[in-house]
């Protein structure tokens, strides 16, 4: 009972999170396992390792940049869900403040 109520709790936060960076124009494909989506992030016209450094500086939200993990993950940052529904929402929110800010220059 419990292994199943960890495996629909971390399906929740990973459809929210999936959801939330979608609606803030981010890309990011559901994934099949794991604890870590990797939202499309070339829309913004930065390197993968420039937005984490400029999102953990004006928004305290720490990322991985997707250069990371080789030149094909260049364009994406990873992020884990492995955080309850009341972080995850928070750094959501964050993120949405910073893309926001970046879309009005």
């Amino acid at each position: 009972d419990s292994v199943e109520a960890m495996r629909l709790a971390y399906l929740g936060r990973r459809n929210l999170i999936v959801k939330k960076f979608n609606e803030m124009g981010l890309p990011t494909h559901t994934p099949k396992g794991a604890f870590y989506i990797f939202p499309d992030i070339r829309s913004t016209g930065m390197s993968s390792e420039e937005f984490c450094n400029a999102l953990l500086k004006d928004q305290k939200v720490a990322c991985v940049p997707g250069s990371a993990f080789g030149e094909a993950g260049e364009g994406f940052i990873r992020v884990s869900y492995a955080y309850s529904i009341e972080e995850l929402t928070a750094a959501a929110d964050r993120i949405k403040i910073f893309m926001d800010k970046l879309n009005k220059k």
